[in-house]
């Protein structure tokens, strides 16, 4: 058994040396990467930081909100159905960002990196992943599938992109940090799209017999 244990053990170390290699690679490219964003202290570049990264959590609940009241004062719009697919999508984004960021409680750059890090803002939450891009990429995707127009999806990616360029300016967020948020984010508004469709065609397929039955 122990000849065994260890033969296994040969072959394993090779593959955990590795990850143990590639993880520390990741993290000094994560903190290099940081490091150049974070030395962007212009003016500019610092009240745009602080802009974007405040305007995130109210365009993210502003928008649904504003659209559920037109659809409800103009109910054959379709636009109350579109607001509860986004501000669905952003809610789901929104915990599993928060889940995730609880179950790794990796530190942020700044308490990590105090001598590299000039931190802008002072978050309580762990670092990975950013739940301003989380929302940010939720809010842009779901109105990008929704309204394909360039009118909407130019200026949404942008402004979503720009979440994740204040955060890293910002000194809260590494590189890894933002990119996981962007995809947890629109990963929810892509899943939740299919899965509304999915609904409605289950509940049209047992509406239909009842209505010929009739």
């Amino acid at each position: 058994m122990k000849q065994k244990t260890d033969r296994i053990f040969r072959a394993l170390l090779p593959c955990l040396l590795w990850f143990v290699f590639a993880g520390a690679q990741a993290q000094n490219a994560d903190i290099r990467i940081l490091e150049k964003f974070n030395r962007l202290d212009g003016g500019f570049a610092q009240g745009y930081s602080k802009a974007v990264s405040k305007s995130t959590p109210y365009l993210a609940i502003g928008i649904p909100v504003l659209m559920g009241c037109y659809g409800l004062i103009d109910r054959e719009s379709g636009i109350l159905d579109d607001a509860i697919y986004v501000g669905t999508s952003i809610i789901e984004a929104t915990l599993i960002s928060y889940a995730v960021k609880y179950g790794v409680d990796r530190q942020r750059p700044f308490e990590r990196y105090p001598d590299r890090i000039v931190p802008r803002d002072f978050p309580g939450s762990p670092s990975f992943p950013s739940g301003h891009a989380a929302m940010a990429f939720s809010l842009a995707t779901s109105l990008s599938i929704k309204y394909p127009k360039w009118y909407v999806i130019t200026p949404s990616a942008l402004w979503a992109c720009s979440v994740c360029f204040a955060r890293m300016n910002e000194g809260v967020h590494y590189p890894s940090d933002v990119l996981a948020g962007a995809a947890i984010g629109a990963g929810c508004a892509v899943a939740n799209y299919y899965i509304n469709k999915g609904l409605k065609r289950l509940v049209l397929s047992r509406r239909r017999p009842a209505l010929v039955a009739y």
